[in-house]
């Protein structure tokens, strides 16, 4: 019985704690955790002070296989702090951005009377990762034009490829053989196949990884699931549904940057999150094919075939047209608020 009224005693606490802070700064982090991370790992923290919220990596949440030098990490971060701050706005607050050595992000907030609210801020709830097959439809020349005159931050740069364009079919061979390296390393199958969930129960209880429903498999027992995901990771079964899926693309974009710093991965993750809300405001689909960055390897030899060896490549993306997918789920913004 003790132990139970100690439990209750915790929770209440727990609540109370998050309860008592300014409600503003609770709704910011809630929009800034609808970011799109690597595996859905959901690698951040917040700590919220009197004028401003720290954003955090979450040493947790890693990939040490696919994100050896945790770069992904920490572009999810710059995702992150790109929708708190749009939030902000959405609130009335202008923003400062200032990042520490070990990576730590300092939003600080100051309430304004004329601040505008970003127009991308309807857009954050709406955008989903889209892993399905498109409908082919090419996405017009005057919208790629848009999406280029998305702000970039420092040190950033984007390449936007058309479909049926060499350079289009250089950088999906380049996918091709990602996969065949990754699908050939137990490692890395063993880290993706942790952070699968097979059913809609198994999603629930994490609320974090890849559901099943992000790629349109049933709801069915774990045990009748989990060997059919399971043997479909593997070089034959990739290779041919990322042929479907990028014959099927419009576009494909690779996002860069000049260093490999903690600055730069923040600001091409504030980069990209622009870049995938504008995307969505206009109706465009997306989803990722980071293979060939995963590999330090690849990406050099694509970096070179593309004439593009003073740069890093960072993000691989493609663009279409495509129906809604269930979206990914999201953790209780309760578990990632630090409340010392």
């Amino acid at each position: 019985m003790k132990k139970i009224c100690l439990v209750v005693i915790v929770i209440l606490s727990f609540m109370s704690n998050t309860s008592a802070q300014n409600p503003n700064f609770l709704f910011m982090v809630e929009q800034a955790t609808k970011a799109p991370s690597g595996h859905n790992t959901q690698p951040w923290l917040f700590k919220i002070n009197n004028s401003n919220i720290e954003i955090r990596p979450n040493l947790d949440k890693s990939l040490p296989i696919v994100d050896f030098d945790n770069r992904q990490r920490f572009i999810s971060l710059g995702c992150a702090t790109e929708n708190l701050c749009i939030a902000a706005s959405h609130k009335g607050y202008n923003t400062e951005i200032s990042i520490g050595e070990e990576g730590i992000i300092i939003v600080a907030l100051n309430k304004q009377p004329d601040i505008n609210p970003d127009p991308l801020f309807e857009q954050i709830v709406v955008r989903q990762t889209n892993r399905s097959v498109y409908n082919g439809n090419t996405v017009p020349a005057d919208t790629i034009e848009l999406l280029k005159a998305v702000a970039i931050e420092p040190g950033i740069k984007l390449h936007i490829y058309k479909s049926d364009t060499p350079e289009f079919d250089t950088i999906a061979n380049y996918i091709y053989r990602g996969n065949t390296i990754q699908m050939q390393n137990k490692a890395f199958k063993d880290e993706l196949r942790n952070w699968m969930r097979y059913n809609k129960k198994h999603q629930n209880e994490t609320n974090d990884g890849l559901s099943y429903a992000v790629f349109g498999a049933p709801n069915l027992p774990k045990w009748i699931v989990k060997p059919i995901m399971s043997n479909v990771v593997n070089e034959k079964a990739q290779n041919k549904g990322d042929r479907k899926k990028l014959e099927s693309a419009s576009h494909l974009v690779l996002f860069t940057t000049q260093k490999n710093s903690i600055m730069e991965w923040v600001n091409m993750g504030r980069t990209l999150e622009r870049f995938l809300l504008k995307s969505t405001e206009m109706g465009i689909a997306h989803s990722y094919f980071n293979q060939p960055n995963e590999l330090r390897e690849l990406s050099v030899q694509m970096a070179e075939a593309l004439s593009i060896t003073d740069e890093h490549p960072m993000i691989l993306i493609r663009l279409g047209y495509g129906e809604k997918m269930p979206y990914a789920k999201r953790k209780d913004i309760n578990t990632v608020i630090i409340h010392k």
